[in-house]
């Protein structure tokens, strides 16, 4: 069913003012979220809870994806002391789940893999407690990178494959069968580290083509899955082709988690990483 004007179920308000006291925070330690800059719908409700997904590794993007509002340009040098600062954030908002995530980062012989197991480091120290969630870029398929980033030892490892392959044009220097890869890859170098990905629908894909991707997921171990509604940063950016009905998505839930997924979010407001810490 197509709807060319966006349905009521996908009119959440965003409140500044519920936003005021982790903005001070993130602002005070110099860090980023990907809440901020992919404009999540999310992000009052995220935010006035205490919950946030950081980004490291700048806020630039080398790749140039026609859904994403995170910035393509020249990205900035490593920032060497940003894992402390993210470890810091963690501490202070007492954090039982984390989801650490970053622009992909070609530029970089290692995709940025070794700040990423830096940051996993940093928050074993002083929140050992906490469980840590990585969504992490294909690191261009490198095999060294994906092994210093499972290495590390966080809880989970995400990558999102994002739409169906027939669509793969709208992601820039992706590859569907590379984002599967990088899933297997983390399931064999370390099984008891739980992968996770995510698809965004209303893109023009078709049931079938989605179903597909489930069972593509499952093939290569991965037991998580979030699925959610695309929405448009703005005119700019690929446009929402059709917006999809809530009892699809209720219906996409049962059909994932009959294939073998251990959890499932499923809705038009899902994020990869909303309610991040319900997965278990």
């Amino acid at each position: 069913m197509n709807i060319q004007r966006k349905p009521e179920w996908l009119r959440k308000k965003v409140n500044p003012g519920d936003q005021s006291e982790m903005r001070q925070l993130l602002g005070e330690l110099r860090l980023n979220t990907v809440c901020q800059q992919a404009l999540c719908p999310n992000i009052s409700e995220c935010f006035s809870c205490g919950q946030a997904t950081f980004l490291i590794l700048g806020r630039n993007c080398t790749r140039l994806c026609s859904f994403c509002n995170v910035e393509k340009t020249v990205p900035l040098p490593i920032d060497s002391d940003e894992p402390a600062r993210v470890a810091e954030a963690v501490a202070r908002l007492h954090l039982s789940h984390v989801v650490i995530t970053s622009p992909t980062r070609d530029d970089l012989p290692d995709g940025g893999a070794a700040l990423y197991a830096a940051t996993v480091a940093a928050i074993r120290t002083s929140s050992p407690a906490t469980r840590v969630e990585l969504l992490i870029p294909d690191f261009q398929g490198a095999v060294s990178s994906l092994a210093a980033v499972v290495a590390a030892e966080p809880d989970i490892i995400a990558h999102n494959v994002e739409t169906v392959p027939r669509l793969y044009h709208i992601r820039s220097g992706a590859d569907y069968d590379r984002s599967l890869e990088v899933l297997r890859l983390c399931a064999a170098l370390a099984p008891e580290i739980r992968t996770k990905s995510g698809i965004m629908l209303g893109m023009g894909e078709s049931e079938a083509e989605v179903l597909q991707v489930f069972r593509d997921l499952r093939g290569v171990e991965c037991v998580y899955l979030s699925i959610g509604q695309y929405l448009a940063p703005s005119r700019r950016h690929y446009q929402v082709q059709e917006y999809i009905l809530p009892e699809c998505f209720a219906s996409l839930r049962s059909a994932a988690e009959a294939m073998g997924f251990s959890h499932v979010e499923s809705g038009p407001y899902v994020r990869s990483s909303y309610h991040a810490g319900s997965y278990a």
